[in-house]
Parts: structure tokens; C-alpha cells; sequence
């Protein structure tokens, strides 16, 4: 492969293979890393990492925590072999589908399981594997507070706004309290970040070892009801109950718009913090991953700010971000900073400059290409080398699954573009992507087994019936590696 480009798949962790009902950090991601090695391919992208939850779909774009790892991912069969999980707890449960999660099962499994693995690490871990533990909580400054939000999550309903004032206020003797009075529940989850953290970081040496960069995901914001709004409200526009003043979305461009909900942030203060919880955020993302996309570039560049109460995007209006500031304190903090950017849709010049000036790529995508109009910006042609370029993403259809709903105009127009009747597609428009100029192609792993609409990821607007889909350790076979790196190596001598 050339130097100078970079090929890559992207796979979400949760839909590895795997015995337990979702894809973790285990076998799977090992095996998908050998996989990866022998396609030739140097990069893996997959979604946050951070806690999910059901009343978000378990959407990891709707954690909990912008720094906690997820521990539907924890690796159950390390645990037991470390002494600390049965091995009967440990078996494969019947219930299984190796084609799609059911959240629902899979968390109440998981959850009984590392309970009974904390408990066997309380009985038996060797004085070692103690003090690596009490290290860790010494060493992680988000920890506290986060295990203190999982605890109470549990203890109390609803919102975090909705607990008692002095809970909700952050009272240090309330507090105090409560970590007393729960310390068992505070101690497991604390005892579920380290072993996730341990099990990351076994993972990133491997993936080092096969030559592959991991690909992590950044989240503009994070979820109201979060660990990260309680335990630093002022880094937010909140009213005095916590509540936000103004939330996240985007306005009427033609549409209707769309209002997310998300806190949005109080830039004045982080500016005059130096921006500090970003900092902290982004160093813990870059301690996990080679490089990180950001997702909604736009709003380092001017957001839109809709009035909680307001129920309509319309309603909204821009409000600038000290963008340029801001990734200059990041980059004298951090050093330089791998990004890619999420900059599709309509780009304005101050987005266009923000990128530039900081030399980070775009991405392309070719389903959101007018495949009718030769200079169309997202046909593989005309991708610039400062470019990250992908067959789909997580947020689109299949390529297979988009070909098929193509009108006719269009699917003609694709056709022509790509010399093909459309019998291969996905693997058509693969290799057009591969063959472009963009410095570093990722796929899917979908669009290489060239599946239809079944297997696309999320779809965008909906709740229900996301993040399910598994590839299965079959379809990670040599037939498939083969073909995906005699295309590498013919498209990036």
C-alpha cells in the first residue's frame, strides 16, 4: 500500500461476533483485527464507546458518559479466566442470535455477570491485581463522580434533575453520604471501568500489532441526563434546576429542521477555563484511539441554539463558537490533533475555513452524490487528497440498499459513472472509492458482504430497532480478506 493512503473498515464493537449476545472486546474484536490484517487494511472505525442505555435505544450517540467505557462490552470470558466468573456463568446462554442484539437480554445478562465477577474479584484477586485496581481510581479524575451518577442512576427514578435538591446540586455532605451508604454499588462500577479499560488497552496493543490504527468517534454533545451535565453544569446553559435554557438541533434548510434535545455549551466559561473540560474529554478519547472523527463539525463553528421550550427548530438561531481558539488551546494542550471532520451537507465558508486552517479532512460519502451532475462533490472523481472518503456510513443505507431505491434517472447515471449493470454494487462502488485520489477509503463491512437494507446500522430519526445488526465470525473468512486486499494493493501502489 502506498504510504501516502490509508484503507480501512468500519465496524461498530456491538456487532462483532461473540457467545454473548453482542459483540465485545474479546475473541471477536481480536479475530476482526486478524481479518483486517490479512484484507490488508490499516484502519478500524467503529461508534462511541461510552455507556448506553434502553430509554436512548442504547444509541451510542446517546451515552451517559463522554469518558466511561460501555460495559456491554466488557469481555465476560476474560473475567472467568481470571478466576473471578464461574465458568458455567460464563457459557454461552441459548438465547443468542449471532446476526442481531438484543439489548433488552444482553443487558440484564451482562449486568448479573459482572456483578458476580466483581464479587469474585472481592474474594479472590491477589494482592496485585488490588492495588492495579486502587490505582486506577487514583489515577482516573472522572471515575468519582461518574460511579457516583451510575449509583444513583439506580437508587433513584428519572432524570438527575429530578433527585432530591441536595443530590441534584451536588451538596458535598450529601454526597459523602450517599457514597457511603452505596459504597457496594459505587465499588462495581468502578470495578466495570477498569476491567474495560484493562480490556481496551490489550486491545489497541493488539490492533498496534496488526498494523491497524483504531478509528475512535466524537459526539459534539453529550445527553442532559448525563454524568457529564451533573458534575459540570457550569460548562453548560443551564437554568438553576439544571435544566437547559436552550438546546441542540438544526434549523428549516428546506425542512422542518430538527430539534436534539442536547445541552448546549456555555463557551464564554469554558473559554475563560481554557477550555478545560474539553481538554479532558479529548485527551481521554485520544488515550483510547489513533484518530477521531468529530461528528457535527459545524457546531465548533456557530451552533443553533433553540429555546428549550420552544418545541420547533424554527425558533432557533446561530450563536458563534470561538472555533479557531478553541482547537488552538486544544493543540497546545494535547499536540496535534488526528482528526477527521463530519462536514457533509451544506458547507459555508466558516466551516470550510475552520476545517482548512487546521488541516483536517472531510469526509465524502458517495450515496449523497447528484451522480447526474459531473462536478457533484461527492462523486469518487472528484475527491480532493485531503480527504477521508466512505462507501456508507453508520447513518446511511447500504450501498446495496440506497442502489435499490435509486430512481431511475439516478440509478442510470450511477451506472454509467461506474461501467456496471449493478449486479456488484457495492463492490463497484467500493473500488471507485478505492481508486480515488482521497488519501485514506474506509468501507463497511455491509458493503462488503453486500448486503442490502437489512443490515443498515441506524436509521437516522428513529428509535427503535438500531445498532442491532452482527456480522458473524463466518463471514470474516479468507475468500473476503483476499478480495478486499488484492483491491487494496491494485488501487494504492
Amino acid at each position: 500500500m502506498s504510504p501516502h493512503r490509508r484503507s480501512g473498515v468500519f465496524l461498530h464493537v456491538t456487532a462483532l461476533p461473540g457467545p454473548h449476545g453482542v459483540g465485545d472486546l474479546g475473541a471477536g474484536a481480536h479475530s476482526f483485527l486478524s481479518f483486517l490484517e490479512r484484507a490488508d487494511q490499516s484502519l478500524w472505525q467503529f461508534c462511541p464507546l461510552g455507556p448506553t442505555s434502553a430509554p436512548h435505544g442504547h444509541s451510542p450517540y446517546g451515552s451517559y458518559s463522554a469518558f466511561a467505557g460501555n460495559p456491554l462490552l466488557v469481555d465476560l470470558t476474560d473475567l472467568a479466566e481470571r478466576g473471578w466468573l464461574d465458568d458455567d456463568e460464563a457459557a454461552q446462554p441459548d438465547w443468542t442470535d449471532p446476526h442481531e442484539v438484543d439489548y433488552d437480554r444482553v443487558a440484564e445478562f451482562k449486568r448479573d455477570r459482572l456483578w458476580s465477577a466483581f464479587e469474585g474479584f472481592e474474594a479472590s484477586a491477589d494482592d496485585d491485581e488490588r492495588e492495579a485496581f486502587e490505582a486506577f481510581r487514583a489515577e482516573t479524575e472522572w471515575l468519582e463522580d461518574f460511579t457516583l451518577f451510575a449509583t444513583l442512576k439506580e437508587v433513584h427514578d428519572g432524570a438527575w434533575t429530578d433527585w432530591p435538591d441536595d443530590l441534584a446540586g451536588r451538596d458535598e455532605a450529601a454526597m459523602a453520604a450517599a457514597r457511603e451508604n452505596h459504597a457496594e454499588t459505587v465499588d462495581y462500577h468502578a470495578f466495570v471501568q477498569w476491567v474495560f479499560d484493562q480490556q481496551w488497552a490489550r486491545l489497541r496493543e493488539a490492533a498496534a500489532d496488526h498494523g491497524v490504527d483504531l478509528v475512535g468517534d466524537l459526539p459534539i454533545y453529550v445527553a442532559a441526563d448525563s454524568a457529564d451535565v451533573w458534575a459540570s453544569p457550569e460548562a453548560f446553559q443551564l437554568d438553576a434546576s439544571g435544566k437547559p435554557e436552550v438546546v441542540a438541533g438544526v434549523p428549516p434548510n428546506p425542512g422542518d429542521g430538527q430539534v436534539w434535545g442536547n445541552p448546549l455549551y456555555d463557551w464564554d466559561h469554558l473559554r475563560e477555563t481554557g477550555y478545560q473540560w474539553w481538554v479532558d474529554r479529548l485527551d481521554r478519547l485520544l488515550s483510547q484511539v489513533d484518530l477521531a472523527r468529530i461528528d457535527h463539525f459545524k457546531g465548533f463553528d456557530e451552533y443553533w441554539a433553540v429555546p428549550a421550550d420552544a418545541g420547533s427548530a424554527a425558533a432557533g438561531e446561530w450563536r458563534d463558537v470561538p472555533g479557531v481558539d478553541f482547537f488552538e488551546t486544544v493543540r497546545a494542550e494535547l499536540g496535534e490533533l488526528p482528526f477527521v471532520v463530519e462536514d457533509l451537507g451544506f458547507l459555508d465558508e466558516g466551516v470550510v475555513g475552520l476545517r482548512d486552517r487546521f488541516d483536517f479532512p472531510g469526509m465524502y460519502v458517495p450515496l449523497y452524490a447528484n451522480w447526474c451532475n459531473d462536478g457533484d462533490r461527492y462523486k469518487p472523481t472528484n475527491y480532493p487528497d485531503n480527504a477521508v472518503a466512505y462507501t456508507s456510513t453508520h447513518d446511511s443505507d447500504t450501498v446495496v440498499g440506497w442502489y435499490r431505491e435509486l430512481n431511475d434517472r439516478q440509478r442510470e447515471c450511477v451506472n454509467y459513472a461506474l461501467a456496471t449493470d449493478g449486479d456488484s454494487i457495492a463492490w463497484d462502488l467500493l473500488e471507485a472509492v478505492w481508486h480515488s485520489e482521497a488519501r485514506t477509503v474506509l468501507t463497511t463491512m455491509p458493503d462488503l458482504l453486500e448486503l442490502g437494507s437489512e443490515a443498515q446500522f441506524n436509521v437516522p430519526g428513529t428509535t427503535e430497532g438500531n445498532w442491532r445488526w452482527r456480522v458473524t465470525e463466518e463471514a470474516l473468512d479468507e475468500d473476503l480478506a483476499g478480495r478486499l486486499a488484492g483491491l487494496t494493493v491494485s488501487a494504492m501502489r
